[in-house]
């Protein structure tokens, strides 16, 4: 069986790209499409899981116009996998509460296709499957996943997605006696999202003070209606000195919380 990825595209040959869930007759080229196009290698049984849908999910694409019978094998895939946010490594920058029994998020393992079957929007239909497929889950948050530093088409990618890049991890890669940082994105779904930014943080204490300010003035005028006695000198220096005593409001103070 030619490589996969040595496809020979020809100018005249017009895909037809379908996408279908992974099954055991793809094992083969699914582990040769991996070996061409990752640098780390997958053991047999992360092969094995995939196919059979072992706690793993997955999409494959295929080109139905493909000759020589091989219109049913792969060019593309995504594999991905549920966990638990209180178990995984962004429950922290996710503002939810990710104890909470239930809350979970998708993990994407790998995403690949073949060099001669690239730019033709494959990576970005299989990626949109991974995040309807995340939307239609209640529980879930967020989908998430890494990209090795140095791999600039896919970090390119995953932003052109929207994917957030929310965190650069030192040395999380070891490949052939070398350590490589990995970039964290993530894409929210279903209210899920990202701590408050500085900007947002600003902005929810201005709110609280604010609020706090104007029920502040509430109760001063309503005093003042109780005590027609007191001259209007002294109503306005307890106006300013309730000035100059204010304690700025912080969201704790305020009960307002940023996760």
């Amino acid at each position: 069986m030619p490589r996969s990825s040595m496809v020979d595209l020809k100018s005249s040959h017009r895909p037809i790209i379908s996408y279908r869930p992974l099954r055991p007759a793809d094992l083969d080229v699914l582990e040769q499409i991996h070996g061409d196009v990752f640098p780390i290698r997958y053991e047999s049984e992360f092969f094995q899981n995939v196919v059979n849908g072992r706690d793993i999910v997955s999409w494959g694409a295929v080109d139905r116009n493909r000759p020589n019978g091989q219109n049913d094998e792969i060019i593309g895939f995504v594999t991905a996998r549920l966990v638990l946010a209180s178990e995984s490594e962004i429950g922290d920058i996710l503002q939810c509460d990710s104890s909470r029994s239930g809350q979970t998020l998708v993990y994407i393992l790998t995403l690949g296709v073949v060099e001669t079957y690239r730019n033709l929007g494959i990576a970005s239909t299989l990626i949109r499957e991974v995040l309807k497929y995340a939307s239609s889950i209640p529980t879930c948050r967020a989908v998430y996943l890494h990209v090795i530093s140095y791999n600039n088409p896919a970090i390119h990618f995953y932003k052109k997605m929207l994917f957030n890049c929310v965190r650069r991890l030192h040395d999380f890669y070891f490949i052939n006696g070398q350590h490589y940082d990995s970039y964290l994105f993530v894409y929210y779904v279903n209210g899920g999202r990202s701590p408050c930014s500085p900007l947002e943080l600003a902005a929810v204490v201005v709110t609280c003070m604010r609020n706090g300010f104007k029920a502040m003035a509430a109760r001063l005028w309503k005093h003042d209606d109780k005590s027609p006695k007191w001259s209007k000198c002294k109503e306005s220096w307890g106006l300013i000195r309730t000035t100059q005593t204010k304690r700025v409001l912080t969201p704790e103070d305020s009960g307002c919380e940023c996760v």
